[in-house]
């Protein structure tokens, strides 16, 4: 049992446990009949860059549409009686709350979201040559108002140095869900701090509002709804890429929020295809063979997904109708 802190309106509770509860039982009972697949970036937002030295220049926007697409056409041959939306498939822009908009307004059963990694490089630097430099030493001569300063040009050799950036040694695919503790904890972290729904500037423009009764009731519906399933989808995810010789990098819950993660009303999973600036990924993931197989995989993943779903919804309506 919990208490706000602040003034939680009966009616508005009744209503979101009205929501929670309606909403779970249409998620276990009916089939898997839209997918959203949703390309990270685009347009203006290249995302993250390979700025290593050797590197080739690659956009992460490039890369996430390039599966997406590819996954989106494996899903339609695979799957023909889902509908399989995509939020883009052309290089354009779009803000964060109209990609999960998309997904809410075509009723999806489970978002997908691509994207590709990328960490802080570290700097090296080589000696490329060697070059004159000037310095002064400086002293003084002469007493009160006839001391003098003099300056003494020096010149040395010194190296010139070429300053570039190291590809990372990390490789590999991760999968993220929107992040749930225990009610309890969330509760707390609702009423007293931004923790679960901090954001950063790359990820969203989402509106946080702890004061809200409305918001809480949301938080803690997505909490109760969607955290066990998004995270039964990342691990088929991720038992397939490891299948298929890819490094497994696990799954992850996201401690900052993703607005398409959480304002989705739905499953949702957000794929780290790979690592854009490791030298081997970046090659991988803009090859046709590796996104390809990503695409492949993940498909391979949803469709055991919607299987055990689909398969646990009619045991349950069975067990119902024997009643």
């Amino acid at each position: 049992m919990f208490v706000f802190k602040k003034p939680f309106p009966f009616f508005l509770l009744l209503s979101s446990l009205i929501l929670f509860y309606s909403v779970t039982d249409a998620q276990s009972s009916k089939k898997i009949r839209t997918i959203i697949v949703d390309a990270g970036h685009g347009g203006t937002d290249d995302g993250a860059r390979s700025e290593y030295e050797g590197s080739l220049n690659s956009k992460e926007k490039n890369v996430t549409l390039a599966i997406a697409l590819k996954l989106v056409a494996e899903l339609k041959e695979e799957l023909p009686d889902v509908n399989i939306i995509p939020t883009r498939t052309t290089d354009i822009y779009q803000p964060v709350k109209e990609k999960a908009k998309i997904a809410n307004d075509f009723h999806g059963d489970l978002f997908v979201c691509i994207h590709a990694d990328a960490v802080d490089l570290r700097t090296a630097s080589r000696i490329i040559g060697h070059h004159k430099e000037t310095y002064y030493t400086v002293k003084y001569v002469g007493k009160g108002k006839k001391r003098k300063k003099i300056q003494t040009p020096h010149t040395h050799i010194v190296p010139t140095r070429q300053y570039y950036k190291l590809p990372t040694d990390r490789k590999g695919t991760s999968t993220w869900i929107f992040a749930a503790h225990k009610t309890e904890d969330k509760i707390k972290a609702m009423e007293n701090s931004d923790l679960l729904f901090a954001t950063d500037e790359n990820d969203s423009t989402l509106d946080i509002n702890e004061d809200s009764p409305e918001w809480k009731a949301k938080a803690l519906l997505y909490t109760q709804n969607y955290f066990k399933r998004s995270y039964k989808l990342a691990s088929d995810i991720q038992e397939d890429i490891d299948s298929m010789g890819r490094p497994d990098l696990g799954v992850h819950q996201r401690q900052k929020g993703i607005w398409v993660l959480q304002a989705t009303q739905m499953p949702a999973v957000l794929v780290e295809t790979g690592f854009i600036d490791n030298y081997d990924d970046e090659r991988y993931l803009i090859s046709e063979k590796g996104q390809q197989e990503i695409a492949e995989s993940i498909t391979r993943a949803l469709i055991k997904y919607k299987n055990q779903v689909e398969a646990k919804a009619s045991i349950n309506a069975d067990a119902l109708n024997t009643k």
